[in-house]
């Protein structure tokens, strides 16, 4: 439980739990609407962070669960994210997304990913005829954040912030920014280290997520971290999170499972050595936004993205 009560700070000077729940339930409406009971269980277990997006489909459910639970919001750290199809109507989502979590403010407002994608009220994910993701190359993330700016202006978000921005492109926010990002939220684990993002990060006083944190069964399977695992007498779930505690970095795992949501706030303090023979894992793989046959994430190119 000790971890729970852990914070780091914003460059707002505000105070963020490093442990939190991530709320990605799925792509399916109705397994969303089933989030509620276990984003519940999750803060009834001591979560005080959690991780949604409008695109996910759980605000409304974290907002039942909110609700439902009885402590009081000023107790909450919520993030969402602006999803890539409202890129050009910031305020706007940002309304919707407080009206389906029946929220007055969101204490961090991400923007989900660096591209466009065209407007389609019925389909966050168009397509082309090819299949690929059907993008809005009209506009660009610079003018998306000076609508997030004044998102933030207006007190509707407590912070704003990036996720899955490399360093190239955040040198290209910076270039017009007026305000500098809270927070980056990113893919983050043993496999995919991303020591200079994080290096590059902590020099801008930007603080990092990490999501997919754990690295699903590849990583938690790895012989490694079994070993070191079975030496701490602690779960190879325990060990990672761990290990990106110890680095400084908010974690945002999900689970369902009320078990499970305790086992991620089990943590522990690792010696060097075992930091280290982590920390030799790294081999800049992916396990969640991988390249699909086009060698594209989501329509963009590794290079444009900058991974």
């Amino acid at each position: 439980m000790a971890w729970l009560s852990k914070t780091l700070e914003l460059n707002t000077g505000a105070s963020v739990p490093i442990v939190g729940l991530g709320v990605f339930a799925s792509r399916d409406p109705v397994e969303q609407a089933k989030a509620t009971p276990w984003i519940l269980t999750a803060l009834q277990a001591g979560y005080r962070h959690i991780d949604t997006a409008w695109i996910y489909g759980t605000e409304k459910p974290v907002g039942d669960a909110i609700k439902a639970s009885g402590i009081p919001r000023e107790e909450l750290f919520v993030t969402t994210k602006l999803p890539w199809n409202h890129t050009k109507r910031v305020e706007w989502s940002v309304e919707q997304s407080l009206k389906n979590a029946g929220l007055d403010y969101f204490d961090l407002y991400l923007m989900h990913w660096p591209h466009s994608v065209a407007f389609d009220e019925n389909e966050p994910r168009p397509r082309n005829p090819d299949g690929q993701l059907k993008l809005d190359e009209t506009g660009n993330f610079n003018e998306t954040w000076a609508q997030m700016e004044k998102v933030l202006a207006s007190g509707k978000v407590k912070a704003i912030g990036l996720s899955n921005f490399s360093i190239q492109n955040i040198e290209k926010l910076l270039s017009t920014a007026k305000v500098m990002p809270a927070m980056l939220q990113v893919e983050l684990h043993p496999y995919l280290a991303q020591n200079d993002l994080l290096a590059y990060c902590k020099e801008k006083g930007i603080l990092v997520t990490a999501y997919a944190p754990t690295g699903y069964a590849t990583v938690r399977d790895d012989p490694t971290v079994g070993e070191i695992a079975r030496k701490y007498g602690a779960t190879p779930t325990q060990i990672i999170l761990s290990w990106h505690v110890g680095r400084g970095t908010v974690v945002v795992p999900k689970s369902a499972n009320v078990d499970r949501q305790k086992e991620n706030f089990g943590l522990l303090t690792l010696k060097e050595e075992d930091v280290k023979t982590i920390d030799s894992l790294d081999r800049n793989q992916r396990m969640c936004n991988k390249p699909d046959e086009f060698g594209n994430v989501w329509g963009w190119s590794m290079e444009r993205l900058g991974w």
